[in-house]
């Protein structure tokens, strides 16, 4: 058993929380139990994957997308009434990091992509940061656009789409877990030949074809299921937690 401030603070420090201005608070979201020896980690903090740490007795959930986000309703009814209830009924702690658990240069998301994907990081998409959200860098070798995102099928478990911009093969790749297709630009402007994240946008795809860049739309979930279970494998080895990740699957 591990106390519960022990991992909260040893994590807001890890992860440098303090020093981003997110869109949701990050690190103890919902307080449970006083001591944590079973950790369940997810990408999502939905109703299943609540009743699923539920069912393994856990008493820490860590996810990467949590609650109380700017701008929702901040009336405790429906849906975040019904997790908020199932998190207090079983004395389970919520913890969530969003933009920290992207940025980190280890455990990030975008750190954790490259090094599932086997690409070699060069430095931030946002060279002036940092704390650069996406990053960029090199293929061990040059791929043509359909080999790439085979490739990514077959490690992500998921068919991403590919706009093709032009026909020559792919060298420099930058990305950005998640939603971030807006950062295409930042890719551009960096030489890329491919840019990779999440979702799509429809100007993302004229963005593509006109600037002459592959561009892979891979997922957000399966994009984002890498930093928070690498976090929680973290933990698990330094504090002696029992530790399993959850996917709930999320075809988006």
């Amino acid at each position: 058993m591990v106390e519960r401030s022990t991992l909260v603070d040893y994590c807001n420090e890890l992860l440098q929380s303090d020093a981003f201005q997110d869109y949701c608070p990050n690190g103890l979201q919902v307080e449970g139990a006083g001591q944590v020896q079973r950790l369940v980690t997810g990408v999502t903090a939905s109703q299943a994957l609540v009743d699923a740490a539920v069912d393994a007795g856990a008493q820490m959930l860590l996810v990467h997308h949590g609650y109380f986000w700017k701008g929702e309703p901040a009336a405790v009814t429906g849906i975040k009434q019904r997790r908020l209830k199932a998190l207090l009924g079983a004395d389970m702690n919520l913890l969530a990091y969003h933009l920290p658990l992207d940025v980190h240069a280890e455990l990030g998301n975008n750190a954790q992509l490259a090094k599932l994907m086997g690409w070699n990081v060069l430095g931030g998409l946002e060279p002036d940061n940092p704390r650069s959200v996406g990053l960029y860098g090199e293929l061990p070798e040059a791929l043509d656009g359909a080999t790439l995102a085979a490739h990514m099928a077959t490690v992500l478990q998921r068919e991403p789409l590919h706009i093709a911009g032009n026909d020559r093969p792919i060298k420099r790749i930058a990305w950005c877990t998640g939603a971030a297709q807006g950062y295409i630009e930042r890719a551009i402007a960096l030489g890329a030949d491919a840019y990779v994240t999440g979702e799509v946008s429809e100007p993302t795809v004229h963005a593509a074809r006109e600037n002459g860049i592959h561009f892979f739309a891979a997922g957000h979930h399966a994009t984002e299921r890498y930093g928070v279970k690498a976090l929680g494998e973290h933990l698990a080895e330094r504090f002696g937690l029992e530790h399993q990740f959850i996917d709930i699957d999320n075809p988006v």
